[in-house]
Order: structure tokens, then C-alpha cells, then sequence
């Protein structure tokens, strides 16, 4: 799932804030009524399937030319008939509060949280060609195994980029590189222990 980037500036603070605000209030009324995991990916769809796909829809969603009635008619009769009625709410009240155009930061905001809920973290894993699901398994085991968590994966394709794979998790960064050289490092620590352990299990019978 493609995620918007966010800048470190005083307006994307202002936007991450309102949208940890309203995203609570999403899930909120989604888990009342337990359908958090339907509104959660409804809304990663809107915003990456439609939002993301045409900056006609996302500058009519954000503009203050366009009046309340004129977005609540395009909400309508874009999402009204497949999106579950508690987002098409949702995006309704935001249209009439003029924040509509904040619906990034709610996603992302609302993914956020839904990790926390989960006990989930996330992995932002760049690479120089997409994963395939076989790999992305692969990867998702691999990091859910290390950190005891389940893990959801960020993803983002670099053409340029050296070494095939750069992993994010917190402030802990991994990239191909750097996973060779430990594994081969942790090989070699084995190997080492394993002969000291031998030596001195043959000095102990020799005695």
C-alpha cells in the first residue's frame, strides 16, 4: 500500500495533529459498531485508488471554492454505494467542516493507531524492484519473528537504489548490505563457540 510522504514543517504538524483527531473519532464509531477493519481498508482505498490517482478529485477535496453541498454530492455519487455508511458520514461532516482535504493525514493517522491497537509495528521497506508476495511473506515473517510482533510492511520501489533493499523499523535501519555482513558474522560467532564448546568437552574426557 502505497502511504503518502510527510515533511517535517509547522502546516504537516498542524495537519498530523487534526488528523490523530479525527481518526480517533473514525474509529471510534467504527469500533462500536465493529467494523474497524472494513473502514480502515475503505479508507487506505479512497485515498490511494482515487485520491492519489487524480488531483482533479483531490483539489475538488481540497478547495474552498467548492461548497459543502457540491462535495457532499461528489461523496455521494463516488462512495456512497460500496463504502461502508460510517466513512461516507465521516467524510461528509469533514466536507462540512472544510477539512476534507485533510483525509491524508486521517489515513494515515487512522493506520497509525490501528497498529497500536494491533500491537502491530511497521516496517517501511524500500527496494529496488516491487516485492513479490512470496518475498513480502518472506520478510513479514522474518521481522515479526526478530521484534515478536506482527509486522505490517511500508512499502516504496527505488529504482536506483544500491543493494537491492533498505529496511526501516523505528530507528533501526537494515539494508542488504548490512544483513550480509551480520549473518555472516553471526555464522562465524557460531562456528566460534561451537569449537570452544568442542575443545573443552574433549579436554574434559581426556582428563
Amino acid at each position: 500500500m502505497a502511504e503518502a510522504e510527510t515533511h517535517d514543517t509547522v502546516l504537516d504538524t498542524g495537519a498530523e495533529q487534526l488528523g490523530k483527531t479525527y481518526a480517533r473519532a473514525l474509529l471510534g464509531a467504527a469500533q462500536a459498531t465493529g467494523v474497524v477493519d472494513e473502514v480502515i481498508e475503505q479508507l487506505d482505498r479512497i485515498v490511494d485508488d482515487f485520491l492519489n490517482r487524480s488531483p482533479e478529485l483531490k483539489a475538488a477535496f481540497a478547495s474552498p471554492r467548492i461548497d459543502e453541498a457540491e462535495k457532499v454530492r461528489i461523496i455521494d455519487r463516488l462512495f456512497a454505494e460500496d463504502v461502508n455508511p460510517i466513512l461516507v458520514k465521516f467524510m461528509k461532516v469533514m466536507a462540512g467542516r472544510g477539512r476534507l482535504g485533510y483525509l491524508f493525514a486521517v489515513r494515515d493517522a487512522a493506520d497509525e493507531l490501528h497498529d497500536e491497537m494491533l500491537g502491530r509495528v511497521v516496517a517501511s521497506i524500500r527496494t529496488a524492484v516491487p516485492l513479490d508476495d512470496a518475498l513480502r511473506s518472506k520478510i513479514s515473517d522474518q521481522l515479526g519473528s526478530l521484534m515478536s510482533k506482527q509486522v505490517r510492511l511500508r512499502e516504496s520501489v527505488d529504482p536506483d537504489l544500491i543493494g537491492g533493499m533498505v529496511i526501516r523499523v523505528g530507528d533501526r535501519v537494515f539494508d542488504s548490505s548490512v544483513a550480509n555482513r551480520l549473518d555472516k558474522m553471526a555464522r562465524r560467532t557460531r562456528d566460534g563457540f561451537s569449537s570452544r564448546i568442542l575443545h573443552q568437552f574433549n579436554q574434559f574426557t581426556s582428563e
